[in-house]
């Protein structure tokens, strides 16, 4: 039997689901780094499957925050969204993103979010703000150009370069076509290595 990759098997040890049935059966995490920096790409998105029976991991460039300007100007009354760490399972389906384009979208599911309402640019994780429900905490490009995310995420997972969602959104019409799946699970985990070790990418 393959070993699975070690970010899998991180997954499996924090009681998570893990698909390992056959090809394009895909696990999709994000990997939260410990900054509190608002404004920045610095998490991770990750894609795991087999193809012809050997595992392959993918990593791209995301946030898994909200931006400072949406942190700060939050759109729902309650504060800001903050995505917390979990699985969750079948709550993403490939639709429209704002009726705009497609992208994994928060569909057949709640998700439990942090809610940031003191308004200032640090992100805040308070265990006692919980909130769960269906949010439109959806997967997506971001908006426009430049380094920072800005208004890109109001809480949404949200990639860094258009040509990375895109190669996503292939591997998840794949998904739909060879397994006739079309829903997904989404797992987010906080980094759990250390500020020296790389990506457990193998």
């Amino acid at each position: 039997m393959q070993m699975l990759p070690p970010v899998l098997e991180h997954m499996k040890a924090q009681g998570h689901a893990v698909f390992e049935d056959g090809d394009y059966n895909l696990n999709l995490f994000g990997i939260r780094s410990p900054s509190r920096d608002s404004d920045e790409f610095d998490d991770a998105f990750g894609c795991a499957y087999k193809k012809k029976g050997a595992w392959i991991v993918e990593y791209w460039p995301i946030t898994t925050d909200p931006g400072k300007k949406l942190l700060e100007k939050p759109i729902n009354k309650k504060g800001a969204a903050i995505l917390c760490p979990g699985q969750y399972r079948g709550v993403y389906r490939i639709d429209k993103h704002s009726r705009k384009y497609l992208a994994l979208c928060q569909r057949d599911g709640p998700v439990t979010v942090y809610r940031d309402d003191n308004k200032d640019s640090i992100l805040d994780m308070d265990e006692s703000n919980k909130q769960t429900g269906m949010f439109g905490i959806n997967i997506h490009k971001r908006n426009g150009r430049g380094t920072k995310v800005r208004a890109s995420s109001a809480g949404c997972q949200v990639f860094k370069e258009v040509d990375d969602f895109m190669r996503l959104m292939i591997l998840a019409s794949t998904q739909v076509e060879k397994r006739g799946w079309d829903t997904f699970t989404y797992t987010l985990l906080d980094q759990w290595w250390g500020e020296h070790e790389s990506l457990p990418s193998v």
